[in-house]
């Protein structure tokens, strides 16, 4: 029997810079930034008498192109602040890869959103990412997993927010995060259970990029798929934390390419190098290899 084929489009989000969207400097440099996804930001990086300038910048920013193989994400207000109604319609019509909705904590802050995406006839492409950063979405886990699950909601990525769930828990986040992590893990569960990526909290001592470098070390060892950022010297360790090595490459094809042969065909483990590997690790190794090649296909 062979394998599977692969199905799923892979797409690098390794680094996704925070950009205010009431700075429009940084909005036009960020088209020449070595990043994966910009996070265009009407929510806490803008102050409220600059919500609507910031607002209409952002939004013809993406509708103008000029980005490149960016993702580009516009996080709205909530809907139920004064300014989440226009941020969401506005978002809508220039057309970004995703609308970033702030403190998700059960389905329906995801259902009214995605209701109004099908009635408006929104292109499918056009995705919902949720930010996971209060305790009562640690306590909703199950129900915002589900939610991921199914098609109509279009969820496709969770973003981790730290500082917020540090502000609202109490718990203070220290090197290498041992009181956070039961509930960085219980959110990377989430995802996986519906099936979307997972990206880590910011950083927010960005000079320090030994400390930083660290941090995303240990998010791409805990299995998130990149982390969030709010400098762009933050890009270059990030990057390289989150993407596969030569080595993880070069061994993940060796694995592929032992259960292709036909004498393994109907095998569930097999030898290379010495070394056992069963079927679970080279469907593993298609996934590295996928984003290996995703990552140098954006980078032509």
């Amino acid at each position: 029997m062979s394998m599977p084929e692969q199905v799923q489009t892979i797409r690098p989000r390794r680094s996704a810079l925070y950009m205010p969207g009431s700075n429009a400097r940084a909005l036009e440099k960020a088209k020449g930034l070595d990043v994966d996804v910009l996070l265009l930001d009407l929510e806490d990086a803008v102050a409220p008498d600059a919500k609507e300038m910031a607002r209409g910048q952002v939004c013809e920013a993406v509708a103008a192109g000029g980005y490149g193989h960016r993702e580009l994400v516009i996080r709205i207000n909530g809907l139920k602040t004064p300014w989440g109604d226009e941020d969401l319609k506005a978002a809508l019509a220039a057309q970004p890869a995703a609308v970033l909705l702030p403190k998700v904590e059960c389905f329906a802050d995801i259902k009214p959103v995605a209701d109004y995406m099908a009635k408006q006839g929104v292109p499918e492409n056009l995705r919902i990412w949720a930010m996971l950063e209060t305790p009562r979405a640690i306590l909703n886990a199950s129900e915002i997993a589900e939610a991921a699950k199914d098609p109509h909601n279009r969820l496709d990525v969770f973003i981790i927010g730290t500082n917020d769930l540090s502000k609202e828990s109490g718990a203070k986040i220290l090197p290498g995060r041992a009181v956070l992590m039961p509930w960085l893990m219980t959110f990377l569960a989430t995802a996986r259970v519906g099936g979307a990526d997972i990206l880590d909290g910011v950083y927010n001592n960005f000079s320090d990029l030994e400390g930083f470098a660290a941090e995303c070390e240990q998010g791409a060892e805990m299995g998130l798929n990149g982390k969030t950022l709010i400098h762009p010297k933050q890009l270059e360790a990030c990057n390289t934390a989150f993407a596969p090595s030569t080595e993880d490459v070069v061994w993940a094809k060796k694995m592929i390419a032992a259960f292709e042969r036909p004498e393994n065909s109907d095998k569930g483990a097999v030898q290379v190098d010495g070394k056992m590997v069963e079927r679970l690790h080279a469907e593993i190794g298609k996934r590295t290899v996928a984003i290996a090649e995703a990552i140098a296909d954006a980078q032509i």
